[in-house]
């Protein structure tokens, strides 16, 4: 499995519309490439700004070839998102699976 984590920077008052492009255009994007698992969007305040990071999972390198065809760790990043943000990551970092923590319904 691999993570693909983006970060960018925003103003407080940009953010709510930030986690909306990301939930109503982006994800719908993604949910057709075969190979995409899910996403996660984590979100900080520091002073004015908002620093955002988004973890997307995907099956493979191979999968992740297919939704950023060109340079697959170019950051895709929609005109729209860009007028949103103050700064933003324009290389995404790629990292294997290595371990993860599930915890047993029964605490066994």
């Amino acid at each position: 499995m691999i993570a693909r984590l983006w970060s960018a920077q925003t103003s407080l008052a940009q953010a709510p519309a930030y986690v909306e492009h990301l939930k109503k255009k982006v994800l719908p994007i993604l949910r057709k490439v075969d190979g995409y698992v899910n996403a996660m969007l984590l979100k900080r305040e520091v002073a004015e700004t908002v620093e955002i990071i988004v973890i997307t999972w995907w099956h493979s390198l191979d999968a992740v070839r297919q939704f950023a065809v060109d340079d697959f760790e170019e950051a895709v990043v929609a005109d729209e998102a860009t007028a949103l943000l103050t700064a933003f990551d324009e290389r995404v970092r790629h990292y294997e699976l290595a371990l993860r923590d599930v915890p047993s319904v029964h605490g066994l």
